[in-house]
C-alpha cells in the first residue's frame, strides 16, 4: 500500500531515494498514489496569455523577455481589457477551463495591478479560473488581486535554494518566497513549480522538488517546465535533459505533493507523444492548451483533443454554481475531436 500522507517534513536524502527508485518502481508508486488522489483519466486544461510582453528588467538566464539579451521578443505594453477577454473567450470555447495571464515585471507598480485587476474581474465572469504571474507582489497588492476574484497567482521558485545563484542573480531566492507568502495571506491559491533541464544535478532537482513540498501549505498547483532553449539567452546550448529523467521528476512531485495538480508545462512540444503519456500516468494531470506559451511554442489545440483520445483522457472543467467554484468531468467530444517559460513574467 503506497503512503500519501500529505507532508512537509521532508529530508534531501528522501526525496534523492525517490528519484533513485527502479523506473518502474517509481512509476507504480506516484500512479498509485495518483489515483488515491485524482480520476487518472482527468487533466486540467489552462490557456496562458502575455498580456504585457518583454522588456523585463530581471536576467534570468533561460528568459527571453529579459530586456538585456537579444532574443528578437519585442516589448509590448499592456494589452487591453478587450483584447484579453477575446482571446479568453477563445480558449473557453476551445475547452479551458482556466485563464493564465503572464506579464513581464519585476514586479508590478499599484497602478498596473489595479488595470490587471479590472482585467481579472472580466474573465472571471465568463466562468473562467483565474491565474495571473505578473512578477513579485506586495501583500496590498495581493489583496487587490484577491478582491478581483483572481483565484490562483503563479511564481515559481524555478531550482533549488543553492543553484539558483547560477541562473537569476537580479532577485533573492527569499524574494519568490515573500511573494508566496503575500499570496496566500491574501487567500489565494498559488501556482508553484520550477525548470528543470538548466544544467542542475539530479540531487538540485530534488532540492527544487523538496522546497516545493516543505513550504506552509503545498502549491494546489505546481507546472513542471523543461528549459526551453532560446538562442540569445545564456542558457542556450545547455545539455538536454533525458526524457526519463523528466518522466521521474513529474514522479517524484506527484509522491511528495499528492493533492496538487502537477502540470506537464514548458518544453511539451519538444515531448513525444509516448514520454508525455508516461507522464501522465506518473501523475501529471494539468497541461498548458494551445499553440503559444508566452514567449514559446506549445502543442496546437488539435493535436492535445487527438493525444487525449488516444489515451482515453478526458479535459477537467470548472464550472460555477451559486457562487461555489468546483470541478466536474467534461467527456472529450471524440467525433470533434496551454512555455510557462518560469520567469517572473510568465512562472
Amino acid at each position: 500500500m503506497v503512503d500519501a500522507t500529505i507532508r512537509h517534513d521532508w529530508t534531501r536524502d528522501e526525496v534523492g531515494a525517490l528519484f533513485a527508485l527502479p523506473f518502474n518502481e517509481l512509476l507504480h508508486r506516484a500512479h498509485s498514489t495518483h489515483r488515491e488522489y485524482h480520476d487518472p483519466n482527468a487533466v486540467q486544461v489552462s490557456t496562458l496569455l502575455s498580456i504585457k510582453t518583454g522588456g523585463c528588467p530581471e536576467d534570468c538566464a533561460y528568459c527571453p523577455q529579459a530586456a538585456r539579451y537579444d532574443t528578437g521578443v519585442q516589448a509590448q505594453k499592456l494589452m487591453s481589457v478587450e483584447a484579453v477577454l477575446e482571446r479568453a473567450q477563445a480558449a473557453k470555447d476551445a475547452g479551458a477551463s482556466r485563464f493564465c495571464m503572464g506579464a513581464a515585471w519585476r514586479g508590478p507598480k499599484d497602478r498596473d495591478v489595479l488595470k490587471v485587476a479590472e482585467i481579472v474581474r472580466a474573465v472571471k465572469g465568463l466562468g473562467l479560473e483565474t491565474c495571473a504571474t505578473l512578477g513579485m507582489l506586495s501583500g496590498s497588492q495581493a489583496d487587490t488581486l484577491k478582491a478581483a476574484g483572481l483565484d490562483y497567482y503563479n511564481h515559481n521558485l524555478d531550482t533549488a535554494p543553492e543553484f539558483y545563484g547560477e541562473v537569476i542573480h537580479t532577485r533573492q531566492y527569499q524574494d519568490r518566497l515573500d511573494t508566496l507568502d503575500h499570496v496566500r495571506a491574501a487567500g489565494m491559491k498559488t501556482c508553484c513549480g520550477g525548470i528543470v533541464g538548466m544544467g542542475e544535478s539530479r540531487d538540485q532537482r530534488a532540492g527544487l522538488l523538496q522546497t516545493l513540498a516543505n513550504l506552509p501549505e503545498h502549491p494546489q498547483s505546481v507546472p513542471i517546465n523543461q528549459l526551453v532553449q532560446v538562442e540569445g539567452t545564456p542558457l542556450a546550448g545547455t545539455a538536454a535533459l533525458d526524457p526519463f529523467e523528466f518522466v521521474r521528476t513529474i514522479a517524484v512531485a506527484r509522491l511528495l505533493m499528492p493533492a496538487s495538480m502537477v502540470r506537464l508545462s514548458a518544453g511539451r512540444q519538444q515531448m513525444d507523444d509516448a514520454v508525455q503519456a508516461l507522464c501522465f500516468f506518473a501523475g501529471a494531470n494539468s497541461i498548458f492548451y494551445g499553440e503559444k506559451l508566452l514567449t514559446t511554442g506549445n502543442p496546437d489545440v488539435e493535436h492535445d483533443r487527438a493525444l487525449f483520445v488516444r489515451l482515453d483522457l478526458h479535459p477537467l472543467q470548472v464550472v460555477e454554481e451559486a457562487g461555489t467554484v468546483h470541478a466536474d468531468i467534461l467527456e472529450t467530444d471524440q467525433a470533434s475531436c496551454g512555455q510557462g517559460c518560469g520567469c517572473s513574467a510568465a512562472a
